[in-house]
């Protein structure tokens, strides 16, 4: 497939907002064991390559659930699960000590790749792993003694940040150490969690066997750690894994961990489209606001200027010059998203208790979701605290979508004074209004 170059210079000049934002974060990205055995292993490596260059610190966690399975089946080792959680045994520990260090030498080996004409050429990666995670036994559960199988008691967060400070990838296993020197085997989602609670992460990202969180067909791009608890309750997130990551993304989500990102390990790209798009391509886990309607301010003035900039070049706005923008801003209200202005609209107070609604505009990208109809419930909002009693507005092409939400046609000389002496004749908006 041939490159568009010009379409590639635009994204990268779209992606830098991103670069220059996740500069010095920390981000723990969990790669389950599935993803090391498939057929994209080779290209996240060279993703999680390109982070580290743009200066992102990160701790990478491994799973091996699929490689434990293949060995304990080899050599004939059974063992039960209670509670969806693996039964360590003393018998079936060793095997399981081999199945994760291989999968850890493997990420070790393909993250030292440096072959000439390659994406890994001359990246010269420094990974460390060892014994960062303090573990505890499970123990005796409902009458049942869990063995070998752990939970994590403690991350080394001064040793871990001391690798960080120092450019080092950090390795985490499903692996946790005692003090008294036993060795005992790990939920590697709770490794993960757990580690980015521990050290404050900007981000947490894992890496699934599906685009993200998805009800029926429909993929849930955004959600709030209690969202995510109601669809787990109502047991409509399939599959499993998808299941034991979302309950982890809702547990960090909720204790300081900023966003968590669920995204496919099949998917070529998917840790850089999540990172470095605004819109991503899977399923985000945040407490904080993602999207949001607030009243602007003179920082939201460029981001007006460009998302109008199209409507007045096609005759559908009036235009505004910066100048006249700046003094009037205090009259917008904006939708804003991950940090982009995507919509707009303007109230005017004018005479007898009225008002007038302008300037609606949404990016053509977040148009058919409602956001102008957000819009103008907001600024109807806005205009009855203010003690409005009816809301005008003029439009040439929209006439339509303000009829279905409550406005009637009127005639310019129902504007009051002296808002109807600025009536433009030669544009011929038609007139609108709403009793409030």
């Amino acid at each position: 497939m041939k490159l568009d170059a010009a379409a590639y210079v635009q994204w990268f000049r779209n992606s830098s907002p991103y670069i220059n934002a996740h500069h010095g974060r920390t981000f723990v990205v969990y790669v389950p064991g599935e993803a090391l055995a498939g057929d994209c292993f080779a290209t996240i490596t060279h993703d999680i390559a390109l982070l580290d260059s743009l200066g992102i610190r990160l701790v990478l966690v491994h799973g091996a659930r699929k490689q434990i399975g293949e060995a304990l089946a080899e050599h004939g080792v059974e063992t039960r699960f209670e509670n969806q959680t693996r039964v360590t045994t003393a018998e079936a520990l060793p095997y399981i000590e081999d199945a994760v260090g291989r999968v850890r030498i493997r990420l070790e080996s393909q993250l030292s790749l440096g072959l000439a004409n390659s994406p890994m050429h001359n990246a010269r990666l420094r990974v460390v792993s060892g014994n960062f995670v303090t573990a505890r036994p499970v123990g005796v559960r409902d009458g049942f003694d869990y063995q070998y199988t752990g939970e994590v008691r403690r991350i080394d967060v001064p040793a871990i940040t001391a690798a960080l400070d120092a450019s080092f990838i950090v390795l985490l296993s499903p692996l946790g150490y005692s003090p008294t020197g036993e060795v005992f085997n790990l939920d590697s989602e709770d490794v993960a969690t757990a580690a980015a609670v521990a050290l404050k992460a900007d981000k947490l990202i894992f890496l699934g066997e599906d685009d993200g969180v998805r009800v029926g067909k429909k993929l849930l791009r955004d959600l709030t750690p209690m969202k995510a608890s109601e669809l787990l309750a109502a047991k409509k997130v399939k599959p499993e894994s998808v299941m034991w990551q979302l309950e982890a993304a809702a547990h960090a989500a909720s204790n300081g961990v900023g966003r968590v990102h669920l995204i496919s390990y099949d998917r070529d790209g998917a840790l850089l489209q999540e990172l470095f798009t605004r819109d991503g391509c899977g399923t985000l886990v945040t407490a904080q606001r993602y999207e949001q309607v607030r009243a602007a301010g003179v920082e939201d003035v460029g981001g007006i200027l460009e998302l109008i900039r199209p409507l007045e070049e096609a005759g559908i706005l009036v235009r505004r010059s910066r100048e006249r923008l700046e003094t009037e801003i205090r009259h917008f209200h904006v939708i804003e998203r991950d940090g982009m202005v995507i919509g707009c609209a303007a109230l005017y107070p004018l005479a007898d208790k009225s008002g007038e609604l302008a300037c609606v505009a949404v990016h053509e990208d977040y148009r058919g979701n409602g956001r102008a109809s957000t819009l103008l419930a907001e600024i109807e909002k806005r205009a009855r605290a203010m003690g409005m009693k009816q809301l005008f507005t003029l439009t040439t092409r929209t006439a339509h979508f303000f009829q279905e939400r409550g406005f009637e046609s009127t005639k310019p000389d129902a504007l009051p004074e002296p808002r109807k002496s600025l009536y433009n004749w030669q544009r011929g908006s038609k007139v609108f209004a709403k009793n409030l």
